[in-house]
């Protein structure tokens, strides 16, 4: 990294290199920031953008068929020769399926969202060779996978956009960095939509962060002009986290954009409640229904542009997001108010 220095701020940017280092050297790039995966945006494009700018992408695989994760990969292997990763939901029915097409492509790193992971997925996953990271909400959580020998582990605050835990950014990180980044590799998410905060999440022990807001309005990103435009006007109060309707129903809330839609999902809540009640559907169909539910809002928002219906899933960062830019000056905002932040704290 030093060799590329700007006049003027070396001490800033050693500090942010030395910082990042464990990270980055984990990840194999040259910046410790992971792309959030994003169900519909994070796909060959943004992924290989994001990669090739010095993050690290990661193809969110969501509801994906083995065969269609296997061309996804294929192709963002086309567009970049730099490590990416891959992010696979716990309860997919055909995880295993989808572990070995990562194994097949040489995928260095598996992201396992949605839950603990299956008993033999693990094993699986590294006999693939790849590195093994997981979401920790909580503290005991993380020592749980700690000991399990999961490779890195990522906490998310609710301030991010998607599925979101009911703890903050700013609390996981107090309580979890100091018990378990000694251990292995964490990267902060949640909120963070400026340099600034990552150096500070660094100088407490973080090994990098990971970022999804940010990137939506990349001009890699493929996500609908409409899309888009609805994150740029946006502010943070505009974020806001559904509201469960039924308490036998576990729904994870989700924070998106304020519209038509997260007034639809109430409605969807009663209805599967009512399935619930007449003994139509068992728990975990409902559980299924809730995310295919998603899954279609999603869409119809990043892909047809129908902001109204469709859910804009967005984290309360979404007020710092103001233009479309590329990648690579997203990325090089980000590295450059991280070192100036650093500067200012070594005088």
């Amino acid at each position: 990294m030093n060799d590329m220095l700007p006049a003027g701020s070396v001490t800033g940017h050693d500090r942010l290199a030395r910082l990042m280092s464990r990270g980055a050297d984990f990840l194999g790039c040259r910046y410790a920031i992971l792309g959030g995966a994003m169900s519909w945006i994070s796909e060959r494009n943004l992924v290989s953008a994001i990669s090739n700018a010095g993050g690290f992408g990661v193809i969110a695989c969501g509801a994906m068929t083995p065969a269609l994760l296997d061309t996804e990969i294929a192709q963002t292997k086309a567009r970049t020769d730099r490590p990416f990763g891959v992010n696979l939901i716990t309860m997919h029915p055909d995880l295993v399926e989808l572990i070995d097409v990562c194994g097949r492509h040489g995928v260095s790193h598996v992201v396992l969202a949605g839950g603990l992971p299956p008993p033999g997925a693990l094993d699986r996953i590294k006999a693939t060779g790849a590195k093994v990271i997981c979401f920790a909400p909580a503290l005991a959580l993380a020592k749980k996978l700690t000991r399990s020998g999961v490779d890195a582990l990522v906490i998310e605050g609710m301030e991010a956009g998607g599925h979101i835990g009911p703890v903050s950014t700013a609390v996981l990180a107090q309580e979890i960095l100091p018990e378990v980044a000694a251990e292995v590799p964490v990267f902060v998410a949640g909120g963070i939509g400026r340099g600034g905060l990552i150096a500070g999440f660094l100088e407490m022990g973080a090994a990098g962060v990971q970022l999804g807001t940010r990137f939506v309005c990349a001009d890699e990103c493929i996500a609908h002009p409409n899309f888009k435009k609805a994150f740029i006007r946006a502010s943070a109060r505009d974020a806001i986290p559904s509201v469960q309707i039924d308490p036998r129903l576990p729904v994870i809330p989700v924070r998106a954009l304020k519209n038509k839609e997260m007034e639809s999902f109430s409605a969807k809540q009663r209805e599967v409640a009512a399935l619930l009640d007449a003994g139509t559907v068992e728990m975990a169909e409902a559980q299924l229904q809730i995310e295919h539910y998603w899954a279609g809002a999603l869409k119809r928002a990043v892909i047809d542009g129908d902001v109204e219906s469709g859910s804009v899933m967005a984290g309360q960062s979404v007020g710092m997001v103001k233009q479309e830019e590329p990648v690579a000056a997203i990325i090089a905002t980000l590295v450059e108010e991280a070192a100036a932040a650093l500067e200012r704290r070594s005088v």
